[in-house]
């Protein structure tokens, strides 16, 4: 036992921790302590109820594009983290869309493709092989660059073969090449989208024909066929495409004209149109019997006409006289008919006149020439459908009736009208009125709030928000409040000693054994009662002081 002043006798105290932590101070020391982890602990909560809530930045990444991505995130002092054992960056969702931005302006991610800035960094003394395989390389990157700005495609490679240059124009060959597409996750490339990408590389290399260009995408189907010239398996996507377009129109027209009368939703058309693609030239000439000579045209004409003398044959009387060359001619004497006769008989009767002419006509014929465009409707054949009519009685009863012959009769000239049909063509329709059957109704069972994706967020945001603020709560009012009020209770000044002769502060401050709380005012009163009753003296006395006090 230890001997404490004035007589008094107190147990000795523990050394240590634990002999320090029963002092006045070890306890008052303690107490901060603990004030300061609930503080602690109540930052720390209030902290982690307000992280941000972390997205995806950037997935699938070089690690090229990724060491640039997070060098501009710390150089922009933007927090950020990895997922998916650092297959993705993650940044806070609200700065989801400016960080993106931001680095797009800093072309970034790159892709992993190296474009011609490959060749900015050439090296002195660099060979001219190494020269084309690097111009090679950068050729490739930019149009993989290129494809991929395409929506449907995520990212893309090319490979190129260009074969060496020759002056023999047998031993030349035509480079090729060869593209590989990763697309989103449920997009398609259609054949138009492909022959795009086909021309694209074929346009960007030279003497690169479209031929020697493959498309292939991340599943190994061959989107473009280089093998096969157009149409060559009689399905031309333009074409199909066309017709598709035409039949489309066809439909359109018909229920636009046909709406109005009939009502929304009560008619519905189908079109077939067989069209023509086949592109044909013809050249005729046609030769027509020659008609009448004098109906006829004379092309060209030509006469002739001889006249031949011939000598007269011996006659007079034989000897010198007949032997000796005629006189010279003389003209004959007007008047006398005898002689002249004999001339002109002997005349005709010694020259021959022969006379020949030529006639051409022109001959009737006809050329022609004759070029059948492509795409000509050789048939259409439509069905259109048209509900019942809706009436309403004056009781508010509605009924369906069939449509009147004359109502068929206009709707089928209007059809035939807004189709363009032809009879000479072969064109055939078909109206027919039928009531509707009514869509079945599809029972979707409801997905319980606590099951839709929008609930459960709202619900994990709330949750850790309550979670905070519930602990925050307890930790203040259960933990902290409470030691607040024993460390200021602690400073408090301790109460002035009670004298025996004072009855009053002894009655108001009378306390119960050492340990214990001071009486409250219901137990002062009866104390103070009985005192009174045991000991009226006293009480008169204090009365007494009480007045004596007063006055």
């Amino acid at each position: 036992m230890a001997v404490a002043g004035e007589g008094a006798i107190v147990p000795a105290s523990p050394g240590g921790i634990v002999g320090f932590a029963q002092t006045p101070g070890g306890r008052n020391f303690f107490l901060m302590l603990g004030v300061a982890a609930v503080v602690g602990v109540m930052s720390g909560v209030w902290l982690w109820s307000q992280q941000p809530d972390y997205r995806v930045l950037f997935s699938n990444f070089s690690d090229r594009d990724g060491g640039a991505i997070v060098a501009a995130l710390q150089q922009a002092n933007v927090p950020y983290k990895f997922a998916d054992g650092g297959g993705a960056i993650l940044v806070p969702a609200n700065q989801v869309h400016d960080v993106r931005l931001k680095l797009a302006s800093q072309g970034l991610p790159k892709g992993g493709n190296v474009g011609f800035e490959l060749m900015e960094n050439q090296k002195l003394g660099v060979s001219q092989f190494l020269e084309q395989v690097n111009f090679q390389r950068a050729l490739e990157g930019e149009l993989a660059r290129s494809i991929q700005s395409l929506g449907a495609v995520q990212a893309a490679r090319v490979h190129l073969a260009l074969p060496k240059a020759s002056v023999f124009v047998r031993d030349q060959q035509k480079p090729t090449a060869s593209v590989l597409l990763n697309l989103h996750p449920g997009r398609t490339m259609d054949p138009q989208q492909v022959s795009a990408i086909v021309h694209l590389v074929a346009s960007s290399v030279p003497e690169l024909p479209t031929k020697n260009v493959t498309v292939v995408d991340q599943n190994g189907n061959l989107l473009s066929e280089s093998g096969k010239p157009a149409g060559a398996n009689g399905l031309d996507p333009t074409q199909l495409k066309y017709v598709q377009e035409l039949q489309q129109s066809i439909v359109k027209r018909i229920e636009s004209i046909v709406t109005p009368i009939v009502g929304p939703n009560n008619v519905r058309a189908e079109a077939t149109a067989d069209v023509d693609f086949s592109h044909s030239e013809q050249a005729a000439e046609t030769y027509k019997p020659n008609g009448q000579p004098n109906a006829s045209t004379i092309r060209s004409q030509q006469s002739s006409e001889s006249q031949s003398n011939s000598p007269l044959g011996a006659s007079g009387v034989p000897g010198a006289l007949s032997n000796q060359p005629q006189p010279n001619a003389t003209a004959p004497i007007a008047g006398s008919p005898q002689q002249s006769g004999t001339q002109t008989a002997a005349a005709a009767s010694s020259g021959n006149v022969q006379k020949d002419m030529t006639v051409n006509y022109e001959v009737d014929k006809t050329v022609r020439y004759v070029q059948q465009p492509m795409g000509g409707i050789k048939r259409l054949s439509v069905a259109v459908v048209v509900n019942y009519k809706k009436e309403v009685a004056k009781d508010g009863k509605v009924t369906m009736k069939p449509l009147s012959e004359d109502e068929k009769t206009q709707i089928s000239d209007l059809v035939k009208e807004a189709m363009g049909f032809s009879k000479d063509r072969g064109d055939s329709l078909n109206v027919v009125n039928s009531p509707f059957a009514g869509p079945e109704k599809e029972i979707i069972p409801e997905t319980p709030i606590w099951k839709r994706p929008e609930a459960i967020d709202m619900g994990l945001s709330g949750g850790k928000y309550l979670l905070g603020i519930a602990i925050l709560a307890y930790l203040f009012f259960g933990v902290l409040r409470p030691m607040f009020r024993r460390i200021m209770k602690t400073f408090d000044p301790p109460p002035p000693p009670v004298e025996e002769d004072d009855a009053v502060v002894h009655i108001q401050h009378e306390v119960e054994p050492m340990g214990q709380k001071v009486r409250s005012y219901q137990d002062n009163l009866e104390a103070a009662k009985t005192l009174a009753k045991n000991d009226p003296k006293m009480v008169a006395n204090v009365v007494k002081a009480w007045v004596g006090t007063n006055e």
